[in-house]
């Protein structure tokens, strides 16, 4: 038997301890990269997560959801933009201000409502009848998003200039504060707040988004989370948009849930659900030249300062998955 010096013994020795913790390592990455993945997801009270758990499509899910609950879509956007969050969602028009300012994300799923469900309401004993007696009205509206919008496309509509009546840039809170008050003359508003303005404070609405909005809300993903955690974004979305059917067939069972929570009446919820009737859709390309269309207008009422690519701000890979 040969001996070896001892020197030598030494370098084997280490060489071997070495290899066995190479060999360690590599059995870890494995390991490693088996653990969950962990999607963060921006919600609003009653929104998302509570849709998934009174449908049902929100167990065994084969990753962790580390929800964030926050009081608008704005601030949902902003933690998307800020690296905070990987999954939240939007209105088709707040989508497309906060990609024009750079937020590196994407709408890569999302619903369609009813565009009656967005409306311009007026008090009960207000003079004002239809939108052709908006002319020198103070009216209120969420800045940058729906209610903006909503307010210019019904004056053009009208044939009044938008310089013909004042914008007030309200959240909906204030903004009904505002009109129950007397300190606006209109406000455009969306769902629920429709539906609680017309059967609690006995609102009136004189005009509505038919033909003027595709409101749309997208789901939407930063451009991270769309690299990192793929199969997870689009199982979400796939749960989300089973979910959603599903509501539509339980609006009553929808409406308790989801008034439980919020503290919202329960009448109020199933008329603004009956009214809506959200539907999941695809992101194809109806969709895209829909939401081009209403980007165009919105460039040119100034709600955007320049005109946008809307095929860049989307990502149609998960609906042509969902579809195979």
């Amino acid at each position: 038997m040969r001996i070896l010096p001892d020197a030598q013994r030494m370098t084997r020795r280490r060489a071997a301890a070495w290899l066995a913790a190479a060999l360690m390592l590599s059995a870890a990455v494995p390991s490693r990269a088996a653990e969950p993945v962990v999607l963060r997801v921006g919600d609003q009270k009653g929104g998302n997560r509570s849709l998934l758990e009174i449908s049902g499509y929100g167990k065994d899910l084969p990753y962790t959801i580390v929800w964030s609950e926050f009081p608008a879509a704005a601030p949902i956007l902003e933690a998307l933009n800020a690296g905070a969050l990987d999954v939240g969602y939007t209105g088709d028009l707040s989508l497309l201000t906060a990609y024009a300012a750079g937020a590196p994300i994407k709408a890569v799923g999302g619903t369609r409502s009813d565009p009656r469900s967005q409306a311009i309401l007026v008090r009960q004993d207000s003079p004002i009848r239809s939108a052709a007696d908006l002319a020198g009205k103070r009216l209120a509206g969420t800045r940058g998003g729906w209610g903006q919008f909503l307010i210019d496309a019904t004056l053009e509509k009208a044939g009044i200039r938008l310089e013909d009546a004042t914008f007030a840039a309200l959240n909906p809170v204030d903004a009904k504060v505002a009109l129950v008050a007397g300190s606006v003359d209109a406000w455009a508003v969306w769902e629920p707040y429709v539906s609680f303005a017309t059967l609690k404070d006995k609102a009136r609405v004189i005009a509505d988004g038919a033909g003027l909005t595709p409101t749309i809300t997208f789901v939407v993903a930063s451009d991270s989370a769309i690299a990192t955690k793929r199969a997870a974004v689009q199982d979400l979305l796939d749960r989300l948009n089973k979910a959603r059917l599903w509501s539509l067939d339980h609006l009553p069972a929808y409406a308790k849930s989801t008034a439980a929570l919020t503290r919202l009446p329960e009448d109020v919820l199933l008329a603004a659900y009956a009214a809506q009737r959200t539907s999941p859709i695809g992101i194809d390309d109806g969709v895209v030249a829909e939401v081009q269309e209403a980007s165009d207008r919105a460039t040119r009422y100034g709600i955007l300062g320049k005109r946008l690519d809307v095929s860049q701000a989307v990502d149609r890979s998960f609906t042509a998955a969902a579809s195979n």
